[in-house]
């Protein structure tokens, strides 16, 4: 993966590394401000000074100094000095839990010995620090008195106190800056994780690149989501500049590219399994071919579950099936879609036997007649993968249009829906990429214009058209 592509799948995730961000940060807000427990400290100095009489010379006595000062470090957090604080202060803890809160270290190359006093109170830090300091300073003076401390003997090591325990009200734990700032970074590394594991594991058609992988035709247009959907399906409800008109335009015009020496004259519209939009896409196509003025025909060959006719505002009765058993005549089976000129030819009654009927030769002998009849004709399919009736339809018509739904349909439903097609020597035109994001609009290469035309609202029904 290149940069190119790292940042691709950022701008296609950057909800997943937001998410991971906020619960990253939630987390170590809910630690910092309400289960960690603020912590306050307290910091004295001690200085060791050696009589130099009692050595050879400045120098040994330096160096005698700093030995003791590592050694008297460790005492600061011992027992016997944790009980004598506790005495003096009268304090509720045990030796070994004030102990947990003393530390003590030498500063380096001196015998300077710095105490640091931890607890959940600055004042009490304070406190504490400064009898410990006291307690402190004796303990050295009765250690460093020969036979202890009623001896005459001036002492070799003079503890004093250079400075005294500070009070510091800000607390230095937690530490809220910096364990917000870590949890961001730590939450940022999970997200962009997370986003690129997703990204792996996700087999679903999202970029131009997913359907050139499974196959070499080309991606002839990309409908973007439309929320208006479902009030407004149809090209004829829209404004002229709307950008669901513009891509069927764009496909429209795209077909006129497929095989310049044989125009395409009969096309599938099918998908590789249900949900994916292939009735709108066909039903709109073949609106948007009729506005140009060419003899357009839509037949709704998915007998199983047909729409065109409802999309339409048509009669779904009375259509192919009723055609073929001869309880009607074709002409008289064919509807207008006034709107837009588009002439419809729906499914029928619901046969019980849909493959078999689409086998027959009586089915492909009617398709043929309305070929000759039209500049074009539109076929809704079903699904493929579900049935095998589109892969029957694939054999009467030029070419095979396959839809796909942005994020949704897997690249493994599309490869097996062209090596369907492939099978039984159909010829698969390209595929149209439905209701794509509009971040992701761009990654199938189509941009399109913003509506600044009002809507209209006429998409009611028509008459019949005799062949």
């Amino acid at each position: 993966m290149d940069f190119k592509q790292f940042v691709g799948v950022l701008r296609r995730r950057w909800l997943n590394v937001v998410a991971i961000i906020a619960v990253s940060l939630s987390v170590a807000s809910l630690l910092v401000f309400v289960v960690a427990t603020p912590k306050y400290q307290s910091k004295s100095t001690v200085f060791l000074s050696v009589d130099v009489r009692d050595t050879t010379d400045a120098i040994t006595a330096l160096y005698f100094a700093q030995t003791r000062a590592a050694a008297y470090a460790d005492l600061a957090s011992s027992e016997e000095l944790s009980h004598r604080v506790i005495d003096a202060l009268d304090l509720d803890m045990t030796p070994a839990q004030l102990s947990s809160a003393v530390s003590a270290k030498v500063v380096e190359t001196t015998s300077l010995i710095e105490l640091t006093v931890t607890d959940t109170s600055a004042r009490d830090a304070q406190t504490i620090n400064d009898v410990l300091t006291d307690q402190f300073t004796r303990y050295i003076s009765e250690l460093e008195t020969p036979g202890g401390s009623s001896s005459g003997e001036p002492s070799q090591v003079t503890a004093q106190v250079t400075d005294k325990a500070s009070y510091q009200p800000s607390q230095v734990s937690p530490r809220i800056a910096l364990t917000l700032v870590v949890a961001g970074i730590i939450g940022l590394l999970l997200g962009i994780a997370l986003a690129l594991a997703r990204e792996l594991l996700d087999r679903t058609i999202r970029t131009a690149d997913h359907v050139s992988e499974i196959t070499d035709a080309p991606v002839l247009a990309s409908v973007g989501f439309d929320n208006d959907m479902g009030t407004a399906p149809l090209l004829t409800d829209l404004g002229g500049f709307a950008a669901r008109t513009e891509a069927f335009r764009l496909l429209r015009t795209n077909l006129q590219f497929i095989d310049l020496d044989n125009q395409p004259r009969c096309l599938v519209i099918t998908s590789a399994v249900p949900g994916e939009g292939k009735t709108m896409t066909a039903t709109n196509l073949a609106v948007a071919l009729a506005q140009t003025g060419r003899n357009t025909l839509i037949i709704d060959a998915d007998l199983r579950r047909p729409r065109v006719a409802t999309t339409l505002g048509l009669d779904p009765a009375i259509g192919l099936t009723t055609a073929l058993i001869g309880r009607t005549e074709i002409h008289d089976a064919i509807q207008v879609h006034e709107p837009s000129g588009l002439h419809v030819l729906a499914s029928g009654a619901k046969p019980p036997n849909p493959t078999e009927i689409l086998q027959s030769r009586i089915t492909q002998d009617l398709f043929n007649r309305l070929r000759a009849s039209y500049d074009i004709v539109i076929i809704d399919a079903p699904p493929l993968l579900p049935v095998a009736d589109t892969s029957v339809l694939a054999t009467l018509c030029d070419g095979v249009i396959v839809v796909v739904r942005h994020a949704a349909t897997t690249r493994d439903q599309v490869a097996e829906a062209v090596n369907r097609i492939t099978q039984v020597g159909g010829r698969l035109y390209g595929v149209v990429v439905n209701m794509v994001a509009k971040r992701a609009i761009g990654s199938y290469y189509y941009y399109y214009y913003e509506e600044t035309a009002p809507a209209g609202k006429n998409s009611s029904a028509g008459g019949r058209r005799r062949l």
